[in-house]
């Protein structure tokens, strides 16, 4: 007994995840959220999932072997099981985020919004969280963010209150090093901003007031990811009746 428990323990501690286990477990946890009549998933819908040209950056190329083999994987660190379905001819595969994890929903669907696309804006996370949980407002979105940064799952490049930061999730590997580039820009800002602070006699000269047009740019900036999001969601759509309609033809023997 306490050999398992210190297990579980141990596992609760996962603070990375190759590129492909971050993919699959993603794709698990937005069918879960979004299609879960059809969840769990079969091996062909895993890799289905991690393929598809919507919401998806990079866009992939697995195959169900390598789906299989990360799959497995992820068995092992106790993220993800086999349930056998009822005639027992195809094999299913679920999370199991919610035993490993102690997150709320909205964190859930944050972190799969960024093991899917990576690095994005505040305002296009919760976009996107949103089509799995509802999230209302960038106020909600940041107290939930807050609770992951604390716990290092997630990282942005300046504070979460600032308007135009970009965050990501913390869960590469240290050999991407994809924390570095947060650092880095968090780093340079100040100098940045000295620079800024005291341009030439030309620049002062010829720099136009654009005040008036903040108010508009950001109304363009709103519409724009609204477009983009109902775009994304209308072509996952298509990719999901696609998929329905391959398995239905399977079933039918055609």
């Amino acid at each position: 007994m306490n050999d398992a428990t210190q297990e579980e323990k141990e596992l609760l501690h996962i603070t990375e995840l190759s590129r492909q286990q971050r993919r699959v477990i993603g794709v698990l946890l937005e069918k879960a959220f979004t299609t879960p009549d059809q969840y769990p998933l079969t091996l062909k819908a895993v890799t289905t999932g991690c393929n598809q040209k919507s919401n998806r950056d990079p866009v992939s190329n697995y195959s169900e072997s390598q789906v299989y083999e990360t799959l497995d994987s992820l068995r092992e660190m106790g993220l993800v099981a086999v349930i056998h379905s009822d005639s027992g001819r195809t094999e299913r595969y679920r999370h199991y985020m919610r035993r490993r994890f102690e997150f709320t929903e909205p964190q859930l669907a944050i972190l799969t919004e960024l093991w899917l696309r990576g690095r994005q804006t505040m305002g296009e996370l919760r976009g996107r969280a949103s089509r799995m949980v509802p999230i209302e407002t960038l106020d909600e979105l940041r107290a939930e963010f807050k609770g992951l940064l604390d716990q290092k799952y997630v990282q942005s490049n300046g504070s979460i209150e600032r308007r135009g930061i970009e965050v990501d999730h913390n869960w590469y590997q240290e050999r991407e090093g994809k924390t570095l580039g947060f650092e880095d820009t968090a780093d340079e800002e100040p100098a940045t901003a000295a620079k800024e602070s005291t341009p030439s006699p030309v620049t002062q000269t010829v720099t136009p007031d654009l005040s008036g047009f903040t108010s508009v740019i950001e109304q363009l900036q709103q519409d724009n990811l609204s477009l983009r999001h109902e775009i994304d969601t209308l072509t996952q759509s298509l990719e999901e009746l696609k998929q329905q309609l391959i398995e239905l033809k399977q079933e039918l023997g055609s």
